[in-house]
């Protein structure tokens, strides 16, 4: 039948928002080629293509700057109490009032 969500066969595996160490260690290594780089690599991609160029800048991005992850934020007002609600309340009308 499967496991449940939140279940897993190894208890002791990797914690869930873990970070990948390997994937840290190569932004590390490929940050500081970057920087040590630099110079060779500004007059290389001067001789690129526009196209190449623009793949070459946007493969960068993806080591040089954190990844956006999605988010939802779910609410189920009907579990919550009325001292919850009220709270919401006053702060969408406190934040209504200051824009």
């Amino acid at each position: 039948m499967g496991l449940h969500k939140g279940m897993t066969n190894n208890p002791a595996g990797k914690p869930p928002g873990a970070k990948n160490k390997i994937n840290a260690e190569l932004r590390v290594m490929i940050n500081d080629f970057l920087n040590n780089e630099f110079d060779t690599i500004k007059e290389d991609f001067k001789k690129l293509d526009p196209k190449d160029k623009l793949k070459f800048y946007t493969d960068l991005l993806n080591y040089g700057l954190p990844k956006l992850q999605a988010t939802s934020l779910e609410l189920d007002f009907e579990k919550m109490t009325e001292s919850d609600l009220d709270l919401i309340i006053e702060g969408l009308i406190k934040k209504t009032n200051n824009e």
